[in-house]
């Protein structure tokens, strides 16, 4: 919005305005502001005026940005003023890699955090027996503490998940089930564990084989199933593959899954999410609905996460898409779809079983793929040739992606297409060199490439952990980059701790020399993040004119000692002038 069309909006004149004060956004004689914040620090990600003592907004926007004297000019009998105290506002911040729709469905089953032996699992579960009909499906969490689960089983004395018969003993009227880990959230394998009358209604028995690999039914000396299964995937896959009956998040759950997670999310000073990973269709009309009804409280940016398994299915779906996905994509600041994302590797009997499931993606709320080299080819340059930008994940692939790419730039031309590397964790000069000459925008998970793997990502010689995730190379490149959290765990300060300590989980720093400030990194949580959405002249940054979504932090930022950063939160975060969060 122009600014003329902006201070209309209003409800001011700008023909009665002075010129430098329609500029600077300091002077409002037609209407007062609703919200004042001032009395700390302002980091505006604004490289014209990058701290600020006080801001004020109206309606959806942002009014003044500035000196405490010059925004009090807005200062009306109805606004309302917050004191920083001495603390420090930021920008809303933007998580680059969400998957924000997981975390508000793990409160609605039962929690398993903290016990630390079968018969505490056991107490609980008789318990919640206790409480349900004869017949009602009993589900947990895994074993183990969220948000990573790791250890599974090890945590508990037994160093054992319990068996059938143990869990028989607990609830005999009930099938039971103890889910296994989603493997992403911290690190296989995952351990399942069921009873017997959950065994019989999913007809696992002794000859039962699974489809997909990675999945272990372990068994008795009898060759009978105990009731656990153990499964090594990444994502596990044992649900689709022959746990049929076990239960499967409804719709309604769904929805109010996501109406937790934003609550969650903007707790830690979430704005803004960019699902890059894609969205399945069911996750798509989720937040479609949110989005109709004027619930959202995060801006959400979606990627289509598609289901064909060929070409000709791939250029169906691709022009059916045309209309709404393609370029910058259809929707307003809350909800925008744009762009496919189109996966190199993958498993067949994973990506088929995952398909026959549909609508239901179980935690992962996207759609599994399997495409060879030729394939994922076939598929970019059918994207490339109708104008829609794509997603893939790099690790692992990089070099093959790049190539595929730079022929796709060669024939198409895709360097003002804002086409985005997911997941970018060990990286080459030569693969630098070829992101910045496509003009690719990239996003990392620090959480997952420094702290969870740190030394293990595959490094190789002194000084190889500078091209781990090098957040600091991206930046003095001119690679645009943005940060995200891939829900695990879901708050950005913890990415930000990532960014700026380079700590692993083992205590070890992995390449010293890519450490940033927090100033320095806070541009990637924020201003960079707007940009996979094509939102920077929107959001982003603290300025007159923009959307006023704002976090006020619980604490300085830029003073406390550098091992608290992870612990942020959000004292109050606006998002479009509204109080979303307030502690």
């Amino acid at each position: 919005m122009r600014r003329r069309d902006l201070i209309t909006a209003l409800g001011g004149s700008a023909a009665f305005w002075p010129r430098r004060a329609v500029a600077q956004g300091l002077t409002n004689p037609d209407g007062f502001a609703d919200l004042i914040i001032s009395g700390g620090t302002i980091l505006t990600q604004d490289p014209s005026q990058p701290r600020a003592q006080a801001l004020a907004s109206k309606g959806e926007y942002i009014l003044a940005v500035g000196a405490a004297d010059d925004v009090a000019a807005y200062r009306g009998p109805q606004t309302r003023l917050i004191d920083l105290g001495g603390r420090t506002a930021i920008p809303g911040i933007i998580d680059a890699h969400a998957h924000l729709e997981r975390e508000g469905l793990k409160s609605q089953r039962i929690s398993l955090q903290g016990l630390r032996s079968i018969g505490e699992i056991l107490n609980v579960i008789r318990a919640a027996a206790a409480r349900a009909p004869k017949g009602e499906w009993i589900a947990t969490m895994p074993v183990g503490d969220p948000p990573f689960y790791f250890g599974g089983p090890d945590v508990l004395a037994e160093r054992r998940m319990p068996t059938r018969y143990e869990l028989d003993d607990a609830a005999p009227d009930n099938p039971i089930w103890i889910s296994g880990s989603f493997n992403n959230w911290g690190e296989p394998p995952g351990h399942t564990a069921l009873n017997s009358l959950a065994l019989l209604k999913n007809g696992v028995a002794a000859a039962t084989v699974p489809t997909c690999p990675g999945i272990t039914i372990i068994k008795d000396a009898n060759g009978e199933p105990t009731g656990v299964i153990v499964e090594t995937n990444d994502r596990p896959m044992v649900e689709f593959d022959i746990l049929p009956a076990v239960p499967r998040f409804t719709w309604q759950q769904r929805l109010e899954g996501i109406r937790t997670s934003m609550k969650l999310y903007n707790a830690v000073g979430t704005t803004g999410i960019y699902e890059g990973h894609g969205s399945s269709p069911q996750t798509l009309a989720l937040y479609r609905a949110l989005w109709e009804r004027g619930e959202l409280n995060v801006r959400a940016s979606l990627v289509i996460s598609p289901s064909w398994t060929n070409s000709a299915q791939a250029m169906r779906d691709l022009r059916d898409l045309l209309p709404y996905a393609s370029g910058q994509g259809f929707g307003d600041h809350w909800l925008r779809v744009s762009g496919v994302f189109i996966g190199l590797g993958g498993n067949t009997a994973f990506r088929n079983v995952s398909l026959a499931a549909m609508p239901d993606t179980g935690w992962s709320g996207f759609l599994e793929y399997a495409n060879t080299l030729n394939e994922y080819r076939d598929y970019v340059m059918m994207a490339a040739e109708l104008g829609f930008r794509v997603h893939t994940i790099g690790s692992g692939n990089l070099d093959k992606v790049l190539a595929v790419w730079d022929e796709a730039d060669q024939r198409f031309g895709i360097k003002n297409r804002r086409w985005v590397l997911e997941h970018i964790e060990l990286i080459s000069a030569a693969q630098l060199a070829l992101l910045k000459k496509l003009n690719v925008h990239v996003t990392t998970i620090p959480s997952k490439a420094l702290w969870k793997r740190g030394p293990k990502s595959g490094a190789k010689g002194e000084g190889a952990g500078e091209f781990v995730t090098p957040h600091r190379t991206f930046v003095e490149q001119g690679i645009p980059i943005a940060v995200g959290t891939d829900n695990v765990p879901y708050s950005q300060f913890f990415s930000l701790w990532n960014v700026t300590s380079r700590e692993s989980r083992s205590g070890e720093i992995v390449g010293p020399l890519q450490r940033m400030t927090v100033e320095q990194a806070l541009p990637l949580l924020t201003r960079e993040g707007a940009r996979l959405s094509f939102d920077e002249q929107r959001r982003g940054v603290l300025r007159a004119g923009m959307l006023a979504d704002l976090v006020l932090l619980d604490r300085d930022l830029l003073s406390m000692p550098l091992g608290e950063i992870k612990d942020v939160r959000a004292r109050i975060t606006v998002a479009g002038g509204r109080i979303v969060h307030e502690t």
